[in-house]
């Protein structure tokens, strides 16, 4: 198969079809990535006599941890944004450059950022807020994960250009193993080893470094469309420019995690002390499993709004954005009855120390109430990230992480303690999601516009007798 039609079937199969084909094994990968950041806090959290004090000085890692995530999402969905628009205008070269810049760029800055945090990571470890129970749990989990940030974000960056290379069960191939390889390693380092944190540390980065091997060989396989080459891999600073401004917004929204995660953590020890930042470890880690088949849907739609975009073809777009939010509403609405029913049952599996458990049943039930509607604004996110509207994605993602949820944590906390934290959350999903309707709906007109524009287009070349098959095909379609 030429790499032209390798690409193309994205611009004509039916929506329905690739969103199960692209999403499906997206849903899956993320599902099984994030089982795996939930079995290391499961036996984290079972280690015998510490396990309470262990799973709260991990999770005060988490802004850490996902700040350098923000920046695997920043050049990762940038670059494959990039990718994805290029390969609809047919500029097959221009998308490689864009793959290989992106690869060289990740390099660069997740080397800075494992130098840093190495750095300074006394002076981290006291301003996450750790506690003397909790501070060593910190320092041991941070110092081995930072080591694997170059692994972690060059591997992201790559799994993103191969969703965009039209390969969605490559990308789910290489997170499954990454997944497997962790959870295979997990019990045998922390409790066979008897290296309890450090152990699930290990584990983790050791399966981010075969996933990255694995990843950049893809892209010097027979599988891919799209090749790797070392001209590329220098990187350029429009590719660059270009990369970074395409994943801002999906950058901002992780900033705003590790953010929000610093407030959540800071204010709990306050209001509810180590106890809670442990209750906090293990709501997260339930509510995130439960999002990733939401953040599935959205790497498996995002090629596809971006070729069709890149492609003028209107309608499709139109079509994918909505079937994208209605499978996305229907799994929160499963998460939503799952959680709100069977909470306790969760919460067990983490730990049975009495103090947390109590915190996180109610904490979990709370945290989750608005669950229903978030599917609407997380797809609506990505929609304008996909189609070249950053700066309104970007606006989406801090109107809920930084305009909303911090002030709520914040204030609500300080008026009901640690009640109003809990609530903090749905508060903020309600609100942002409102916001977002309106934006979502503005973006409709215009689409409309456009598919009017382009209609009129077709019909005149149809006339004048320059039609070509493609369009003769987009003609008879139903673009409306």
């Amino acid at each position: 198969m030429s790499s032209d039609s390798k690409h193309k079937f994205m611009g004509t199969e039916k929506i329905t079809k690739l969103l199960i084909q692209f999403s499906v094994p997206a849903v899956i990968g993320m599902v099984v990535n994030a089982l795996y950041n939930i079995v290391d806090r499961i036996y984290i959290g079972n280690i015998k006599d510490v396990g309470h004090f262990a799973i709260a000085g991990v999770g005060l890692t988490f802004p850490i941890v996902i700040l350098s995530f923000a920046f695997a999402v920043l050049i990762g969905l940038g670059a494959g944004t990039n990718i994805s628009l290029n390969l609809g205008r047919k500029k097959k070269d221009e998308a490689e450059g864009f793959l290989g810049n992106a690869i060289g760029y990740g390099t660069i800055v997740s080397i800075i950022l494992m130098i840093l945090v190495l750095f300074f990571m006394d002076n981290l470890v006291e301003i996450l807020g750790g506690s003397e129970n909790t501070g060593i749990f910190t320092k041991q989990y941070l110092s081995i994960v930072a080591l694997g940030f170059p692994a972690a974000i060059v591997g992201y960056v790559a799994n993103a250009g191969i969703r965009s290379d039209g390969n969605p069960k490559m990308s789910m191939a290489t997170l499954l193993i990454g997944a497997i390889i962790n959870i295979v390693l997990d019990p045998i380092f922390i409790f066979g080893f008897n290296m309890g944190v450090r152990g699930a540390a290990l584990a983790t980065i050791i399966s981010q470094y075969v996933s990255a091997i694995w990843t950049i060989y893809y892209f010097n396989s027979r599988f891919s469309g799209l090749k790797l080459y070392i001209s590329n891999l220098f990187p350029r600073f429009r590719r660059m420019k270009d990369i970074t401004l395409m994943g801002s917004a999906p950058f901002a929204l992780q900033v705003g995690s590790s953010i929000v995660n610093y407030t959540y953590n800071s204010t709990l020890k306050i209001y509810g002390g180590d106890a809670s930042i442990g209750a906090m470890a293990i709501i997260q880690g339930i509510v995130i499993f439960l999002a990733m088949p939401i953040f599935g849907i959205n790497q498996g739609v995002q090629p596809i709004l971006g070729y069709n975009y890149g492609a003028r073809l209107y309608g499709r777009v139109k079509e994918a954005l909505y079937k994208a939010i209605f499978a996305a509403t229907i799994i929160c609405l499963i998460a939503f009855t799952t959680t709100q029913f069977l909470s306790k049952y969760f919460i067990f599996i983490f730990t049975r120390e009495k103090e947390i458990l109590d915190i996180a049943i109610t904490g979990l039930r709370i945290n989750t109430i608005m669950f229903p509607i978030i599917g609407f604004q997380i797809i609506s996110s990505v929609y304008f990230q996909a189609v070249g509207k950053p700066k309104l994605s970007l606006f989406i993602s801090l109107s809920r992480q930084i305009i909303i949820l911090i002030p709520c944590i914040k204030i609500m906390g300080r008026l009901f303690g640690l009640t109003g934290i809990w609530f903090s959350a749905p508060v903020a999903d309600f609100l942002s999601t409102a916001l977002t309707y309106f934006l979502i709906r503005r973006e409709m007109f215009t689409l409309k516009n456009l598919l009017k524009k382009r209609h009129k287009e077709l019909v005149k070349s149809k006339i004048e007798g320059r039609l070509s098959e493609e369009e003769e095909i987009e003609l008879k379609a139903k673009i409306d």
